[in-house]
């Protein structure tokens, strides 16, 4: 919110200088973004008038005027501003001015022709931005005056850095009543008197879109001079609220938004046919927008309609085929309420910020529409004249937001300040604030005005006196009290010792956003279960995250082309699946590519591999303490994987997560080569970890035995395993593979594995016989689950 400070001390009685000002709205939560001086340092300019002009005889550019300053006669000065005419008002710095910038005028020679004094551009006396020419005044600016008292300098254009929750301050009018509460002052705001009509034209109004356009009203003003020029005071105010003066019924407009913080708009009537219609828009209904994009529509959007097209998309701007121009005559001037909910997000879907969205998504005042109309049609009938119609009105007052009342307690708002405001002084606050306010013996009933959306609950109300009292006011105070630690369960490893181990292991983490496209999603496969935003920042971040890799594959493709070879990342966060509410999981998800060592001169180097990630997770898998418990499968294998070097990671049965190469198909999507290996995984189960128990030193011998077995080359090894271990319990201590074979000698399609079997008693010695059975036994679960045969 932008705003010049002279308009708002028209508004309100303000006590304090400016740096004042500034310092109690940023201690009451409107912080002062930033504040521009304008107009300071300009003693001796002055209203000028070029009475006479001429090429100068050795420039092509420059001319030499004949200016009247109101003092005897016309001085000569050489302009090179393309403006520059016979007639044309401008500030003329007289000689011995020091301008804003720091240049001091003198008298001059320039190309040999004498120069006594400047005609200025608003850029070089600090008042705006613009240096394409001349500042022009209005015609009946008088020669000679002060410029300075002719704009009303100096001023400041103040602006604020405005929280979600306080629309209200959106209008300099919603803005001096919390400046009244700060200073104790009162607002000057006079009552706005109804505008006389003095035509009956009318036209229908239809509501059609239910609660999310529940009032609407319009007016239509006839005979108007479109092309009249706002008058230098209005003009001034826009420019020192950032907005660039355009025509007299664009620039009301404006300035009503900015005074009471009600936006509106105008069309032009001979354009409409029929009623207007507020009813949401048709799939895939487009309109024209008044910067000439085309705009296409859904039914979540609501349309400002006539008969026969529609005319402007509620709340973020109107149509170019219904717009004013210089040509017209007779307008049609709306003021609505719309529901900030209909309008959240519908300017960022169409790639647009315009001020009336910015409004109506945070909640603009339901009572405001015939006040701004009111005061909107009183300043066109000055500037531009014409002709008011009565106020056409049709609304749902069901619909409408209605304030609560809430209730304060006295003890409640001293506990939490830690201080005791009077009584008074709180009664006071709220009134100034503009609410109504009741006494009980508990506090206070407080009903919030229809401006003050914010205000719900009892916290609302500690929060505006906390404020408006004075944080600086309230003594700073130790907390006191114990606090309840939350109890670590043993048999769970943390997130940060899980971080600290991957970090030692050589891998940066990564923390992306929880949002991602829809398309890059589709890349991957992931189509089904998504949980999307009603209201995204932009269409690359419209969906939940449904999987941490996209978002991490990503980061490792950012690193990677700007020159980082080897890249080995992680993150630790939640996915998100559809449900209701969508179900959030914790998962862990590893990324890299590039060389599986760094760069050193002690090994070959080679690239990282399916195996390099595989022994990252057994050593995670080991940190646990239960190995035992995790298996690798080949069956149930996503899309994006790589089919032959890859595999799904299952604990006790139920799969937990996936890892390998990303398939071709997909790395080529995304600009990756061949050798980005991923890894994701479900955080809990990797977490859970064996409590360590002391046991006795066995007393007895263990005892080995070595098998040589044939089977499929298909069997994985963590089926053998499993087998194995099934068959023999508590005797097998341990498993070791030692050799693998294929070739002559052996069936194609088949291998011989090797394997140690360490085995032994707690209780007692095992015997040969007791060995000799454990082979038997081994063997044969394994002939029977993974169609092996011993060799010979």
């Amino acid at each position: 919110m932008k705003f010049s400070e002279n308009w708002l001390r028209e508004l309100v009685e303000i006590q304090a200088d400016r740096a004042e000002l500034a310092h109690a709205l940023t201690m009451a939560g409107l912080e002062v973004e930033e504040l521009t001086v304008l107009g300071e340092g300009l003693a001796g300019v002055v209203v000028g008038e070029i009475v006479a002009a001429e090429k100068h005889p050795e420039a092509d550019r420059l001319q030499v005027c004949k200016v009247a300053a109101g003092q005897g006669e016309p001085l000569q000065i050489v302009c090179g501003a393309p403006n520059a005419r016979v007639g044309l008002k401008a500030p003329l710095a007289m000689i011995g001015a020091i301008l804003p910038g720091g240049i001091t005028i003198k008298a001059a020679k320039l190309r040999g022709v004498e120069s006594a004094g400047m005609l200025c551009s608003a850029r070089e006396l600090g008042i705006d931005a613009d240096a394409s020419g001349l500042m022009e005044l209005p015609a009946d600016a008088p020669v000679g005056q002060p410029l300075a008292a002719f704009l009303g300098l100096p001023d400041a254009s103040i602006e604020l850095k405005l929280t979600p929750n306080r629309p209200d301050c959106l209008g300099l009018v919603g803005l001096a009543h919390d400046v009244a509460a700060l200073f104790g002052s009162r607002v000057l705001v006079p009552v706005q008197d109804p505008a006389p009509v003095t035509s009956d034209a009318r036209r229908g109004i239809r509501l059609e879109a239910g609660r999310d356009a529940p009032r609407y009203l319009g007016r239509i003003i006839e005979g108007i001079d479109a092309s009249a020029r706002s008058p230098l005071w209005l003009a001034e105010r826009l420019r020192r609220a950032g907005l660039r003066p355009i025509s007299a019924v664009v620039d009301v407009t404006n300035y009503v938004m900015l005074e009471l913080g009600q936006p509106l708009h105008a069309f032009d009537n001979d354009a409409l046919e029929g009623d207007i219609v507020v009813r949401h828009a048709s799939a895939g209904e487009t309109l024209k927008l008044l910067d000439g994009s085309e705009a296409k529509l859904d039914e979540g959007f609501v349309l400002i309609a006539d008969e026969r097209r529609g005319l402007a998309v509620a709340g973020v701007m109107g149509g170019h085929d219904s717009r004013v121009t210089d040509a017209t005559g007779n307008i049609f001037l709306e003021s609505a309420h719309f529901a900030p909910a209909a309008i959240m997000g519908r300017a960022r879907k169409l790639g647009l910020h315009t001020d009336a969205s910015h409004r109506f998504e945070r909640g603009v005042d339901p009572e405001l529409p015939r006040r701004a109309l009111e005061r909107a049609t009183e300043l066109l009938l000055s500037i531009a004249g014409g002709q008011a119609g009565p106020v056409l009105v049709a609304e749902n007052p069901a619909d409408l937001p209605r304030p609560a009342t809430v209730a304060l307690r006295r003890a409640r708002l001293a506990r939490v300040l830690g201080i005791a405001v009077p009584d008074e002084e709180v009664t006071r606050i709220f009134t100034a604030l503009g609410m109504t306010v009741q006494t009980d013996a508990d506090g206070w009933q407080v009903t919030a005005p229809s401006s003050r959306f914010d205000i719900e609950r009892e916290e609302d109300l500690i929060e505006e006196v906390a404020r408006v009292y004075g944080y600086d006011r309230i003594p700073t105070h130790t907390p006191a009290g114990a606090l309840a630690l939350a109890a670590e369960p043993e048999a769970r490893i943390g997130e940060l010792p899980l971080r600290e181990q991957l970090a030692a292991r050589d891998f940066y983490e990564a923390v992306n956003l929880s949002f991602v496209s829809a398309e890059l999603l589709a890349r991957w496969g992931h189509v089904d279960n998504l949980v999307p935003l009603a209201n995204p920042l932009s269409a690359d971040l419209a969906v939940m995250r449904p999987s941490l890799l996209p978002g991490l594959v990503e980061a490792l493709r950012h690193n990677r082309a700007r020159q980082q070879e080897r890249v080995r990342l992680f993150e630790v966060a939640r996915v998100f699946a559809a449900g209701d509410p969508p179900k959030e999981t914790p998962s862990l998800a590893i990324a890299a590519c590039g060389g599986a060592r760094a760069e050193q001169w002690a090994e070959p180097a080679r690239p990282f591999d399916f195996f390099d990630l595989k022994g990252e997770l057994d050593a995670l898998l080991a940190w646990g303490g239960e190995p035992e418990h995790w298996s690798l499968h080949t069956d149930g294998l996503p899309s994006w994987l790589h089919p032959g070097r890859s595999a799904r990671v299952a604990r006790d049965g139920e799969t937990a997560g996936y890892l390998g190469a990303l398939h071709p198909q997909l790395a080529k999507a995304l600009d990756l080569g061949p050798d980005v290996h991923v890894l994701e995984i479900a955080l809990l189960p990797l977490l859970e970890r064996r409590l360590p128990r002391a046991k006795p030193v066995p007393r007895f011998p263990s005892v080995r035995r070595d098998i040589a077995v044939e089977l499929p080359e298909e069997v994985r090894w963590s089926q053998i395993e499993q087998t194995v271990r099934g068959s023999l319990g508590d005797l097998l201590k341990e498993l070791k593979l030692f050799d693998r074979y294929s070739g002559k000698g052996v069936e194609t399609g088949r291998k011989s594995l090797a394997m140690g079997l360490i085995l032994q008693d707690a209780s007692r010695t095992l015997t040969d016989d007791d060995a000799d059975r454990c082979v038997r036994d081994a063997v044969a679960a394994l002939e029977t689950t993974c169609k092996a045969r011993l060799r010979g």
